[in-house]
């Protein structure tokens, strides 16, 4: 018996929309499968750099975290290296982007340019890092009696780097303010022989002189932002809570540094326990244990 073009028109429709619901319900992600991978890699089709984490093994076999970004297609490039308390995989990625000179930090715009293989890496005990964090770490003599110090830190970084990192000519710098230009500072004493450029910019040198943290000796309050930053966890520190808006009226109200730290939790961290047995100044002046102190040397 014929079949008429609407019953044809009708039977291959509901046979298209049988094997479409068949296809779909085969496709179908099982209604409790985690959203969530356990792994997540984001494509990098179309990026200009290379992106590498390492873990290199120091003297003393603590791990440094260290973020190494290599130009595409790099050959006997020199490598740029900066050691950190401040996050080295942040310091690595400024933007997510498919571009090396977006991804790295600004001012790294004339590396990018020259075909600088960019490493950033952070120190013991910090962030990715492991070990033990001490602040403006000593070299090793009368202040440290361990084996590591920032100086040998940089020398065995260094040391891998030149021979794990196939792209580069062997020839490292080091660069970076503030704290990190301390660790270059550091790392010109007993200095790696593939060490060839140094540039310590307003490097942490004499903190207790005339640095961020002492004026002479005399404490700057300000700072405890800083030490509860750097101390109070190995990633980001927590942040002092404050009672005024006005920090002049919060030291007012402590009365001493000391006191200051004690009421906000600062003396868990080692400078807050040592500002517990001194005399502070406060923004109205000197302590009088430094007045004479000063008037000694004068």
């Amino acid at each position: 018996m014929p079949i008429s073009r609407s019953g044809w028109l009708r039977s291959t429709f509901m046979a298209a929309a049988t094997l479409g619901t068949m296809s779909v319900a085969g496709a179908q992600t099982p209604p409790l499968e985690p959203d969530v991978p356990a792994k997540y890699e984001a494509p990098t089709t179309g990026f200009d750099y290379v992106k590498r984490v390492v873990m290199i093994p120091m003297r003393d076999g603590v791990k440094l975290y260290t973020v190494i970004v290599v130009p595409r297609g790099a050959k006997n490039a020199p490598i740029l290296l900066t050691r950190t308390p401040y996050d080295a995989a942040h310091r690595a990625e400024r933007f997510e982007s498919a571009s090396m000179l977006a991804t790295l930090p600004q001012g790294d715009e004339v590396f990018v340019a020259d075909g600088y293989i960019r490493v950033f890496q952070d120190v013991r005990g910090k962030y990715g890092s492991e070990g033990d964090y001490v602040m403006t770490r000593p070299l090793i003599g009368p202040l440290n009696n361990s084996k590591v110090d920032h100086s040998t830190d940089a020398y065995d970084t260094i040391d891998w780097l030149v021979k794990n990192v196939p792209e580069s000519n062997g020839k490292v710098g080091m660069m970076g303010s503030s704290y990190e230009g301390f660790t270059v500072v550091m790392a010109l004493i007993n200095p790696h022989p593939a060490l060839k450029v140094a540039a310590p910019m307003s490097p942490m040198v004499d903190g207790w002189m005339g640095d961020d943290w002492f004026h002479f000796g005399a404490y700057r309050q300000t700072n405890f932002d800083y030490f509860t930053g750097q101390t109070t966890a190995r990633g980001a520190g927590h942040a002092i809570v404050r009672e005024a808006y006005d920090d002049y009226e919060n030291f007012l109200r402590a009365g001493s540094g000391g006191d200051f730290a004690k009421g906000r939790g600062s003396t868990n961290c080692r400078i807050g326990g040592k500002c517990r047995s001194i005399r502070l100044t406060t923004n109205t002046g000197r302590s009088r244990r430094w007045t004479r102190r000063w008037e000694r040397r004068r």
